[in-house]
């Protein structure tokens, strides 16, 4: 059994929240892959960024973190937010709407 700060990109902290999560090796992580990861990190209260998300994708492909760009990122993203409303159980606020509507944000 491996520990997940061996994989390239992920230090102790993430380490820390991914054993918090119930995930302790990186054999596990590997298994469950990067969405369902985020997505525990989530139930047990992690606080949702998307930078964290990508570089748990990056990281398990054995890509530099900054490797993510163009339409991997923006696909990336919503599946980011899918996991981030279904963790949540989010409605969507009137920020959200406003967004959206001014061209901010990609409509989910």
């Amino acid at each position: 059994m491996t520990a997940i700060s061996t994989i390239r990109n992920l230090g102790p902290a993430v380490e820390e929240a991914l054993n918090k999560a119930g995930i302790m090796t990186a054999e596990e992580l590997r298994e469950i892959g990067a969405d369902a990861a985020y997505a525990r990190l989530l139930e047990n209260g992690g606080k949702p960024h998307f930078i964290g998300f990508y570089v748990l994708h990056m990281a398990l492909q054995g890509r530099p973190w900054n490797d993510c760009k163009g339409a991997e990122k923006k696909a990336l993203r919503k599946s980011f937010d899918a996991i981030k409303a279904q963790s949540f159980n989010a409605e969507r606020t009137e920020l959200e709407d406003f967004l959206d509507r001014i061209g901010v944000r990609d409509t989910p």
